[in-house]
């Protein structure tokens, strides 16, 4: 879609899969128990926090090894920075989501038998209700996330064996907690008694709260869909993003994403997302999912809904406000060749300085980088760009910051919540 494209469509509570109440209630408390991850020590909602509009107001995010939350997380004995920015979960239970994570490496597919394509090939077990409850076990099994270093824990140990070894472990702890093992027999119509807690119930569990908890379309641009006008400066904005500026040729539908994947040319930084026979700290976007040349550098589309809340922005948090990456999008090579490492919010880890910025010295892959563009760039004023940030502002749902659940004070295992 280009200029003269029209508005996202209207949503309603029928365009999100179904979640049963008593088990979002299970998955809030999972979703905030660091009874899931190897150390004992990190949970979902460190990285993807209420007071944080789900997300953790990081660049790149400290995991595994780190106390505390957001801005103020501090590394106590980490290896490395989590490689990408914390995505948000807002609407991400809506049923147009078939594709999650940066790269798209979680799909909803018949490849393997299991209704998904995923890190796990075949090992993902059968029975997950939906992406979002596949999408909650992986973060689970990542080293740097939540599973913890080889020869730490169990948990960690059975990952590096094979993705599916793990989870058994972890439903293990789940199921000898008694608070857990009774609410899953009353919310589940495959547990009869504790040993019938698989990671399948946790997973759908936690997929419930998600996909219950994130749900936002109550925005000013909602009420202007059916005739509430907005702001004069949203209202310029809005016309600005479904027209001239041409946003919506990749933000568009419901959600503000096309799903798609492109590449941005946003500044480069961080650990990179390293592979096996590619340890340059680099992210090579959907290409480390697909191995397609042609999918170098490109990454998922974010939706914009409740877009102000998840600072900073792009999949590495390159820009800390919204006027900064609309600026970026109205002339990346510039924008990429004025960026400072200042601009990105990473907490102060003294033994990664010397990683975190390094690939920015690799001339040639930043030539390689600098190829690679999908974006036409629009020269915007900076009187546009303040109006676009507008109308931005403007798909932040009324009650965002007031969610059904919320964040418990308590958890069943009694550890802290953070």
């Amino acid at each position: 879609m280009g200029v003269g494209t029209t508005q996202a469509e209207p949503i309603s509570l029928d365009d999100f899969v179904d979640a049963d109440p008593a088990q979002a209630r299970i998955g809030q408390l999972l979703f905030y128990d660091k009874i899931l991850s190897g150390n004992r020590n990190i949970s979902c909602g460190t990285c993807h926090h209420h007071d944080l509009g789900g997300g953790d107001g990081l660049s790149l995010g400290i995991g595994e090894g780190g106390t505390g939350i957001g801005p103020d997380r501090v590394a106590i004995d980490i290896r490395k920075r989590i490689p990408r920015n914390a995505p948000s979960l807002w609407n991400i239970g809506h049923n147009s989501v078939d594709v999650l994570f940066h790269d798209g490496r979680l799909e909803v597919s018949d490849q393997f038998g299991n209704g998904f394509d995923s890190p796990a090939e075949e090992w993902l077990p059968q029975g997950l209700d939906n992406i979002v409850a596949a999408q909650a076990l992986f973060p689970l099994t990542a080293q740097f996330e939540m599973a913890g270093n080889p020869g730490e824990n169990d948990v960690a140990g059975a990952t590096h064996d094979r993705i599916d070894a793990a989870w058994p472990i972890i439903a293990a702890r789940v199921r000898a907690i008694p608070e857990y093992s009774d609410m899953f027999i009353q919310a589940f119509d495959t547990v009869e008694e504790p040993l019938d807690i698989s990671i399948v119930e946790i997973g759908n569990a936690l997929g419930a709260f998600i996909n219950s908890e994130w749900r936002s379309f109550d925005a000013p641009y909602d009420a202007w869909l059916v005739g509430t006008p907005l702001p004069a400066d949203a209202e310029r904005g809005r016309a600005l993003f479904f027209g001239e500026a041409r946003c919506a040729s990749c933000h568009s539908g419901a959600l503000f994403t096309d799903q798609d994947f492109h590449a941005i040319g946003l500044p480069a930084f961080g650990p990179g997302r390293t592979r096996t026979f590619d340890k340059l700290p680099r992210d090579v976007g959907r290409m480390g999912e697909t191995d397609l040349l042609s999918d170098a550098y490109r990454f998922r589309t974010p939706s914009l809904r409740n877009v102000a809340l998840t600072a900073p922005y792009g999949h590495n948090g390159a820009y800390p406000t919204l006027g900064d990456i609309i600026h970026h999008h109205s002339n990346p090579a510039a924008a990429r060749a004025t960026w400072t490492p200042e601009m990105a919010n990473l907490p102060d880890v003294p033994w990664l300085v010397a990683v975190d910025f390094s690939i920015r010295q690799d001339v040639r892959e930043m030539a390689r980088q600098d190829a690679v563009l999908d974006i036409n760039p629009v020269a915007l004023s900076d009187a546009e760009i303040l109006n676009i940030t507008s109308f931005l502002n403007a798909l932040t749902g009324e009650t965002a910051k007031d969610r059904p659940l919320g964040r418990p004070e308590t958890v069943p295992s009694g550890l802290a919540v953070d």
